[in-house]
């Protein structure tokens, strides 16, 4: 497993905890597999709080890029600042 730091550990966790954020977003941009994430969440996570996530994420075709269904792509609001890598770029 890769060494994170603290915040970067938080982010993840929060990426995680999105609907919409894929497990492939969060390897792109930490270099954590899905398994690799689960474990994260176990170690990190109260019991009773990573079953209430495992239970919600598994088999929802947001958190998988190849289930996905969306044919124009994602829904991004006009005022939404890009974002490349983790970090908010300026305009």
């Amino acid at each position: 497993m890769i060494h994170l730091k603290s915040n970067e550990i938080d982010r993840v966790i929060e990426m995680a905890w999105e609907d919409r954020t894929t497990f492939e977003a969060i390897q792109f941009q930490f270099g954590l597999k899905e398994k690799d994430v689960i474990a994260l969440m176990r170690k990190e996570l109260k019991a009773n709080s990573f079953k209430l996530w495992r239970k919600r994420v598994q088999g929802r075709e947001t958190k998988h890029e190849k289930l996905r269904n969306f044919i124009n792509g994602r829904f991004k609001c006009s005022r939404q600042k890009q974002i490349t890598q983790n970090k908010i770029s300026k305009r």
